[in-house]
């Protein structure tokens, strides 16, 4: 049964490694496929997924550093803003960051939302840094700019060298350090272990989770361990595989493919990575003297950003393992608009949405549905979108369940 998931922040988590808890939740309640790594290159002991799953729970690495290659294939075009410039993906305009008149230039914005959610397509190369959970540095590398995100104690910057824009914000008095409350996604949001961690804490028996083999990642020996929804269910997805570093339980590539078939259409994974301490300048940071700096707003900007999010685990797709079939949904504030099958009475406008949308109905009413190869969309004629990592069938079942709670 498809769960409805209403918007709302996430916390973030700043530590990096599966909570230990998972160890026992996993042993307790998931079929744990009893598969052995088998033999190839290279060469590992045998470990079984119960195992593994324990290895990453019990992984206490919090000094590394690396680059990580974040590929994205959804099946849209690419996102535009790629340049980091004042005028690009993040360049700001009227609610983001621009002051809303009609004819004045779009002020400069580099608040982490709209930047991180461009690593939802294409290729990205990012380094990385993170000394303990009150340290994490990530860097978007771009052609002629760079864009920064630094957390540091209680304060979380954010710099785009492209428009010269820097945004700060700062976790309330009494919060502890940053991963425990409510906030803006850090570092940490694009890291494999980030997505595994995402992955792994709801595991129960409507998951299979096995051991498939050995790899090299970023130079170091892995086992792979492959995560499967079972039964019938709705979900999209065919499998999550995460290669686990196996010295230090540090999940080290996150694939996730489509039942479409295909290369993955997310696939996160260090190209290189040092256990070694970062240096400390790593974590400092203070914008230029000319540089646009805009504070966070308590209740508005300290929310965690919308949509891809820096591809945070399952949180990109709704849901998580044990939960495949989740559906977020929302108030789009368009009745009658594109869910409804009409565009204003504009003909060419109706055979453009007929060319990628299709018409469903069900006892929600009536609504088109925009798929990708893992994320699909259900747009109501009363304005309701549905959105999850689940089939057509799925959102119309997610619609219908809402409207007939209501």
């Amino acid at each position: 049964m498809a769960q409805i998931q209403p918007r709302k922040p996430r916390r973030r988590a700043a530590r990096y490694a599966v909570p230990v808890a998972v160890a026992g939740v996993a042993a307790a309640t998931v079929g744990l496929v009893p598969a052995l790594a088998s033999s190839g290159d290279p060469d590992l002991p045998e470990i079984t997924a119960e195992e593994l799953v324990a290895k990453v729970a019990a992984s206490d690495v919090d000094q590394l550093s690396g680059t990580v290659r974040v590929k994205t294939d959804l099946g849209l075009p690419s996102l535009p803003g790629g340049s980091g410039g004042g005028n690009g993906g993040f360049g700001g305009g009227a609610g983001e960051g621009g002051d809303g008149v009609e004819g004045k230039a779009a002020q400069p914005d580099a608040s982490p939302g709209k930047k991180l959610s461009e690593l939802a397509s294409g290729e990205h190369l990012l380094r990385f840094a993170a000394d303990g959970p009150d340290k994490q540095r990530v860097s978007i590398m771009e052609d002629a700019a760079e864009y920064s995100l630094v957390h540091s104690g209680r304060d979380l910057w954010a710099y785009d060298s492209g428009s010269n824009a820097a945004w700060h914000a700062e976790a309330p008095e009494g919060a502890g350090h940053a991963g425990k409350h409510d906030g803006p996604a850090g570092p940490d949001a694009v890291t494999p272990q980030k997505a595994a961690k995402q992955l792994l804490k709801d595991l129960d028996s409507s998951t299979s989770v096995a051991v498939d083999g050995t790899a090299k990642v970023a130079g170091r020996d892995a086992y792979q361990l492959v995560v499967k929804p079972k039964g019938a269910n709705d979900s999209t997805i065919e499998s999550v595989r995460i290669a686990v570093d196996a010295d230090k339980g540090l999940p080290l590539r996150f694939t996730v493919d489509p039942k479409k078939g295909g290369d993955p259409a997310i696939d996160v994974a260090y190209t290189k990575v040092d256990f070694g301490k970062p240096d400390a300048s790593s974590f400092t940071f203070r914008p230029p003297k000319d540089a646009k700096v805009t504070e966070a707003k308590p209740d508005g900007d300290r929310r965690a950003p919308k949509g891809p999010g820096g591809l945070s685990g399952l949180e990109l797709l709704g849901g998580s393992a044990g939960d495949w079939s989740t559906v977020a949904t929302f108030d789009s504030g368009m009745p009658g608009g594109p869910g409804g099958g009409k565009s204003g009475g504009d003909k060419r406008a109706d055979e453009l949405l007929d060319n990628f949308t299709d018409k469903v109905k069900g006892d929600f009413g009536t609504g088109r549905v925009f798929s990708t190869r893992l994320v699909n969309a259900l747009m109501t004629e009363d304005g309701q979108v549905y959105v999850g990592a689940v089939t057509k069938e799925g959102l119309v079942k997610a619609a219908d369940e809402h409207v007939g709670a209501e």
